[in-house]
């Protein structure tokens, strides 16, 4: 065990479709309840569009959608997670994520995030990180870098700007 995996960090975890997911809370920027985002034409369907967040032009991205699940609708549990991403060239852009609802905030060391298993070119696990056992369930830790890939990035860098 080396220390850089020993040492704790925290992570914020959300629901998706009654799956946990996690995001090291370090890259969160704010928490904030659903508002009807800005619909940009010509992009993704899990692109839903943009927010004005205090004069940043922030692009708001559907998890559900970028994972291929379900389409919900919007309610008052839905939550937007506004986190900073690197891009290709580590520049950090601000994104907001679309989730079912926040859950937890849990203390994990570099040890306990266990690699994705692999599933071949059946199931894409290009998002995930790892996945963790925390109070008996399993949680998916999220490389949210990779949300968007820099072509992705790139749009919506051209949307904000």
């Amino acid at each position: 065990m080396n220390f850089e995996t020993a040492m704790t960090d925290k992570y914020l975890t959300f629901l998706l479709a009654s799956e946990e997911y996690a995001v090291d809370i370090l890259r969160v920027q704010e928490i904030k309840g659903w508002n009807k985002a800005t619909v940009i034409p010509n992009t993704p369907d899990y692109i839903c569009g943009v927010i004005n967040l205090r004069g940043i032009i922030v692009p708001i991205i559907d998890l559900r959608l970028r994972f291929k699940l379900e389409r919900l609708e919007y309610g008052p549990m839905t939550v937007i997670v506004v986190v900073r991403v690197l891009s290709s060239g580590n520049r950090e852009r601000i994104m907001g994520i679309v989730v079912d609802a926040v859950s937890d905030v849990y203390d994990i060391t570099g040890d306990d995030i266990k690699p994705p298993p692999d599933f071949g070119s059946v199931i894409s696990i290009e998002f995930i990180k790892g996945l963790v056992t925390v109070d008996d369930k399993m949680v998916i830790v999220l490389d949210i870098d990779r949300l968007l890939n820099s072509a992705e990035l790139a749009l919506t860098e051209q949307v904000t700007h």
